[in-house]
């Protein structure tokens, strides 16, 4: 069982970074220079690594391949969701888009992105990002990127979007070879759980 005070530490900590995060949106945009400065709150967060305990938000059983997602804290209108997702290494995704701002940081373990840009057949790889403390990738609303959890540890890395992920419903994955968009699975994005603090 968590301690109390743990939670409540933690409940305090995410509600004033989202409050800031909030700011920065309203008096910056959806721009780059914005989410590099959302980027930089999260990071303070992550660091805080004690509020994020492994036993409050365990990955899923060793070896599977799915994503444990724990929603931290949403707005009543589903803008602005936290999200901590836990990942064993191994775990993949297809190249895919978000219809919203997105931007990752890791409280523990590494996740590399691979972040695409469109050319004349398919996708081609413009660059890569290795997530991991102290590090975080901050990605706007058409950017495609894949995701692959590197390492001997499974993840914790917080995952802020501008909008939910249940709710966006004209999500794309592409097959990188030949740049065909298929609608990317929705059931795919709910929580596994309801916000624990």
């Amino acid at each position: 069982m968590e301690a109390p005070d743990l939670k409540a530490a933690r409940v305090a900590a995410v509600a004033a970074t989202v409050s800031r995060v909030r700011e920065i949106e309203a008096r910056m945009g959806v721009n780059r220079p914005a989410l590099a400065a959302i980027r930089a709150e999260l990071l303070m967060l992550a660091a805080q690594q004690h509020l994020f305990p492994s036993a409050a938000f365990p990955p899923p059983p060793a070896g599977e391949k799915t994503a444990a997602r724990y929603l931290l804290v949403q707005d009543p209108d589903h803008r602005f969701a936290l999200y901590l997702n836990a990942l064993n290494p191994g775990n993949e995704t297809r190249p895919h888009d978000h219809t919203t701002w997105a931007v990752v940081v890791a409280v523990e373990g590494q996740e590399l992105n691979k972040v695409y840009r469109f050319s004349t057949g398919g996708l081609v790889l413009d660059h890569e990002v290795l997530v991991e403390p102290g590090r975080g990738i901050a990605l706007m609303p058409d950017d495609i990127h894949s995701i692959h959890i590197v390492g001997t540890a499974p993840t914790r890395h917080l995952h802020m979007y501008g909008l939910a992920l249940d709710v966006l419903d004209r999500r794309k994955a592409y097959d990188p070879a030949t740049g065909e968009a298929i609608p990317y699975n929705r059931n795919f994005m709910q929580p596994d759980a309801a916000a624990t603090g």
